[in-house]
């Protein structure tokens, strides 16, 4: 019998925020150990769900659940928190008994007080444990910085290929039969790692748009060219993460020929390279992302339009209470518009208020009002109070299925917007996070939506269009608003370099 061990940190950390993730965010969130492990994602869209399901139906093989956490991004991890994520890891592993391989699930954009590299520390942590022969395999987010670190210590890494994440399941069921190939002899994976001097905006990211199906279907290409070659990975790099891996790169798994993999990454790199203008991102300011919307109306008037708040993007670390599309909308004057904020005060207000009662406040804007906007200031009648947990039951963004956005109030304004106010943030890749309070998006001509590209796939069902929008904030798609002290140099966009 073979005994497979899972691991899983995720967590893509700002450092733009000034605030820090504690172990407050992933205890609220998500830390298990055991089987506890598997009780969390067996069944799940999400990349442990498919390590789970690789070795399911395996007889000689025991699937041990280690260890599991996630939080929600934010800001780098306070080293009091990341301290207490390595005694969880170390203890894992102490108390698991021999195991013969492990499956791992870093996100690759994570950053701690104590380690800027911080899953290529964790990474080397449980390799320094295990020993140099155990086969470790695992997964990477799309958006992840990866670092030589990274690909040291894993046998091979599978990058996501999908924006918005609809293939994690497909990435965690292709390292689990990696490693069964690899336990039963069949095969020992090897890998090499290129690191582009480009900064991939995150306007630019969407993989089903030309540049991203141009992109893979030459690694794809590469990939098919030659039976030694396993996969070719393009990780596209978070670009809020101020550290010297920032950035895109590529890594190729090969069948034991390093010189083959590395030859691969090389050939992808420089396809990359040479499309690289085709990644530069397009800024529509709020005026104009309006005047598409109202022209789109006139179009569609059954369906509202989705306009994607880029700089405050909740799953790229934002607080998710900025206002400035829905102030620029209710400027407009052209119908209802709807929005999801983060503002645990607006909704204690509410909750005083009671159901179906009208109370003055200032909702939104109280995490940074310069940087996302100042509060929308109404008379606003409550609607609703649910308890703010919904379920989603299709592939999205994330391969989560069970979501808590805290008690959640309802709130119609009179200037003419609707509210969802939540007192936890969660990110917008469930369409359930507003039909779950009752809300239904075709009563609007506009909806707000806190994200970039993870949102798609659940909001181009209901909208006529969606419309990406450049608005100030910790996650602006105008890079060049950012201060960044520990990046690579020279880097693409911000100075010529070469490769």
């Amino acid at each position: 019998m073979k005994r497979v061990g899972i691991i899983s940190l995720l967590h893509e950390s700002n450092t733009f925020i000034n605030q820090p993730t504690t172990i407050e965010h992933f205890t609220s969130n998500l830390i298990v150990d055991g089987s506890a492990v598997l009780d969390a994602y067996r069944g799940s869209q999400h990349e442990v769900g498919g390590f789970i399901d690789a070795l399911a139906n395996e007889t000689d093989v025991e699937t041990v659940g280690l260890f599991a956490a996630r939080a929600m991004p934010y800001g780098m991890i306070t080293a009091d928190c990341w301290r207490m994520l390595m005694s969880r890891i170390d203890s894992s592993l102490a108390s698991a008994g021999k195991l013969d391989g492990l499956l791992v699930a870093p996100h690759g954009a994570t950053v701690a007080e104590p380690a800027a590299d911080a899953d290529g520390y964790w990474l080397a942590r449980v390799r320094a444990s295990v020993g140099a022969e155990m086969p470790i395999i695992g997964t990477l987010d799309l958006h992840a910085n990866v670092s030589q670190k990274m690909v040291a210590a894993c046998n091979a890494l599978f990058g996501y290929r999908t924006n918005p994440h609809l293939d994690q399941r497909a990435r965690g069921l292709e390292a689990g039969r990696t490693i069964l190939r690899t336990l039963r002899g069949e095969i020992s994976p090897v890998q090499a790692l290129v690191q582009l001097p480009l900064c991939v905006n995150i306007e630019r990211q969407a993989t089903a748009e030309p540049q991203g199906v141009q992109l893979w279907n030459e690694a794809d290409r590469l990939a098919n060219a030659n039976p030694g070659v396993i996969s070719v990975s393009c990780l596209y790099g978070f670009p809020y993460a101020d550290v010297r891996e920032m950035g895109g790169s590529v890594i190729a798994v090969c069948e034991r020929d390093a010189q083959l993999a590395k030859v691969t990454a090389e050939k992808m790199a420089r396809f990359w390279w040479d499309q690289r203008e085709q990644f530069a991102g397009q800024m529509i300011s709020v005026d104009q992302a309006i005047a598409m919307a109202l022209s789109q109306r006139a179009a569609a008037p059954n369906q509202p339009v989705g306009l994607l708040e880029m700089g405050d993007n909740v799953g790229g670390g934002s607080p998710g209470d900025g206002t400035w599309i829905v102030h620029g909308w209710l400027k407009s004057g052209q119908g209802p518009v709807l929005a999801v904020l983060y503002d645990p005060a607006a909704v204690r207000a509410a909750i005083a208020a009671g159901v179906g009662n009208h109370f003055d406040f200032a909702v939104g804007g109280k995490t940074d009002p310069a940087g996302h906007g100042p509060a929308v200031q109404d008379t606003f009648r409550v609607r609703a109070i649910t308890e703010g947990k919904f379920r989603e039951s299709e592939a999205r963004h994330g391969g989560y299925s069970r979501f808590n956005q805290g008690l959640t109030a309802v709130l119609e304004g009179k200037l003419g917007a609707t509210l969802i106010v939540t007192t936890l943030r969660v990110a917008p890749v469930s369409l359930q996070q507003i039909l779950a309070q009752g809300v239904r998006p075709d009563d609007f001509s506009a909806i707000a939506i806190k994200g970039v590209h993870a949102p798609v796939a659940a909001y181009a069902p209901v909208c006529s269009k969606l419309i990406r929008v450049n608005t100030p904030g910790v996650t602006t798609a105008d890079i060049h608003q950012l201060d960044f002290d520990h990046r690579r140099r020279p880097m693409e966009p911000f100075e010529p370099a070469q490769m």
